[in-house]
């Protein structure tokens, strides 16, 4: 299949709320009891974004754009580190908060590069599984079914990784964070539906993973 431009700015906006998520899930917010970190708002977009990507072109070119996402990160990771440790100017006031919001330790790193891959490759493993058992009915319960998953795994993954050594505060936080973002991925379902028929329309294409190998690794396949 040629790449349109539609699969484009889908790729695009998907990469784009994920540096966006990492980059603000340093503040903590409360609303309420909870307490989430800020990123909670656009973090679930990102699965959105998944959800639609493998409803209409499949696994295949979702692999690809999960890749794409996480190489991405990778380089802003690496330059934001860069910019960290170059001296500052005299005159200027904010190396201190420029580390505090983009210092980056390494656990944090782990804990968020394996939860984003573990999680967005789950959920796009369950949706197109789902997808055939489902005969691409009922899409309400495949983007719902395929984020309580990966957003479990993701969850439990990063919050036991930066957190460890905190077991009761790992488990609130761990089901925080999973119980927000799929109540958010729940309330954007229609914004869900209107995306997907208008790609299904225009693309001319419905996906289904009959013979699709879902090994994560095959980038190009």
């Amino acid at each position: 299949m040629n790449v349109s431009h539609r699969l484009v700015i889908i790729a695009a906006i998907f990469v784009t709320c994920l540096i966006t998520a990492n980059t603000i899930a340093v503040k903590v917010i409360s609303l309420g009891p909870f307490i989430l970190p800020a990123a909670i708002m656009i973090f679930p977009l990102s699965y959105i974004f998944g959800d639609i990507l493998t409803e209409v072109y499949g696994y295949r070119w979702a692999r690809r754009v999960i890749w794409l996402g996480f190489f991405c990160n990778l380089i802003f990771v690496i330059f934001a580190w860069v910019g960290q440790v170059l001296p500052p100017a005299p005159f200027w006031e904010g190396q201190e908060a420029y580390e505090s919001i983009l210092g980056y330790t390494p656990r944090l790193l782990v804990a968020s590069f394996g939860g984003y891959l573990i999680g967005e490759f789950a959920n796009s493993f369950v949706l197109a599984k789902m997808k055939i058992l489902t005969r691409g009915r009922w899409l309400w319960s495949r983007t719902i079914g395929s984020t309580i998953v990966g957003q479990g795994l993701d969850s439990l993954v990063f919050i036991t990784l930066a957190f460890v050594g905190t077991p009761s505060f790992m488990l609130i936080m761990i089901l925080y964070h999973w119980l927000a973002k799929t109540v958010l991925e729940a309330i954007a379902t229609p914004f869900t539906y209107a995306v997907v028929n208008f790609l299904k329309k225009r693309e001319a294409i419905d996906t289904y993973d009959y013979q699709t190998n879902f090994n994560p690794f095959l980038i190009s396949h």
